[in-house]
């Protein structure tokens, strides 16, 4: 897209390794000493590996800070309840000098972001049948009473709206076809027309029962082993109750044919057509603005599993 990364890419507040170490170990000495390195960096928190047990994440935008206080409270409550494992704040930052704002700490999952990953199409059965299990549990309604005192917003973004989401999916292709990153695709451009014309989904959610969502479900969140396990389910930052069809966005675009339908029949419910177009539609507008960010960062290995990505939101 351009030589170095874009203004959307800018961080508020970008923590170096050694600043890192420094607040780390002056708020929990037990970690004085360990050699602190950057795992990976998101659009809204640095991910730094702690010695080999522990995983610190640093808020790098101020939009970011109250997902990282819902994640504070509520993930060690989704870690008891949920079949994969998922990041539970053990460390808890505080705001000081050298980092204004709050961070945590928690154990280190293994594995590798579904993005780098090389599986073979068995090996993604195996990944697909675990995330369909995984959000059964995450929106079962009985789970929306728990999490009720934390307050979470309903759908902050209105990723389960498709016209909205068909609108900024548009903006973003049109930028990567314009830099020359992506061929236009008439069965994408068919999909978004209709999710342009579908009807606006009301922003209360009132549409249907919400549950508990994940909000940001991609391939860059999800972790998986060698043999297409699942080791972590992770960023939790955008934690919110909805519409499921946000959260099975992840079923259009990391996955197509046996897998996709491997995902959906161990997830156990019907879809429908309007929250399938939802979820394809958000499955777009998620893997083009993720192309973006990897076309500006240089990374030829996530730009193709998101170019993969936009034909698999608009494959039968």
């Amino acid at each position: 897209m351009t030589s170095g990364p874009s203004a959307q890419w800018t961080a508020d507040f970008d923590v170096t390794p050694d600043a890192a170490a420094q607040v780390i170990g002056r708020q929990f000495p037990e970690l004085r000493g360990h050699d602190v390195t950057l795992l990976a960096t998101g659009w809204d928190n640095n991910a730094f590996a702690v010695g080999s047990r522990w995983l610190f994440r640093f808020p790098r935008r101020e939009v970011a800070l109250p997902g990282v206080r819902r994640e504070i409270a509520l993930l060690p409550l989704l870690a008891s309840r949920l079949p994969l494992p998922i990041p539970a704040p053990y460390f808890l930052g505080q705001p000081s000098a050298p980092f204004p704002w709050p961070f945590f700490g928690a154990r280190l999952l293994p594995g590798r972001e579904l993005a780098d990953s090389d599986l073979s199409s068995g090996e993604l059965l195996r990944t697909a049948a675990s995330l369909g299990r995984f959000l059964r549990e995450l929106h079962d309604p009985g789970l929306v009473p728990d999490v009720g005192p934390a307050d979470l917003p309903i759908d902050p973004m209105g990723r389960a709206n498709p016209p909205l989401r068909a609108s900024r999916a548009r903006q973003a292709l049109d930028r990567l076809a314009r830099h020359g990153f992506w061929e236009p695709d008439p069965a994408v451009l068919e999909l978004l027309d209709l999710a342009t014309a579908a009807p606006p989904r009301p922003p209360d959610g009132s549409a249907g029962e919400l549950v508990v969502l994940h909000g940001d479900l991609h391939i860059r969140h999800v972790l998986v082993g060698r043999a297409g396990e699942v080791t972590g389910v992770i960023d939790w930052g955008d934690l919110s109750l909805g519409d499921p069809a946000v959260d099975l966005s992840i079923a259009y675009f990391g996955f197509s044919g046996h897998a996709r339908a491997k995902l959906l029949s161990a997830y156990g419910t019907a879809v429908g057509a309007h929250r399938e177009l939802a979820a394809r539609t958000l499955a777009v507008s998620l893997a083009a603005s993720l192309a973006e960010y990897a076309a500006d960062e240089g990374r030829d290995v996530l730009l193709a599993k998101c170019l993969a990505g936009l034909k698999n939101a608009a494959a039968a």
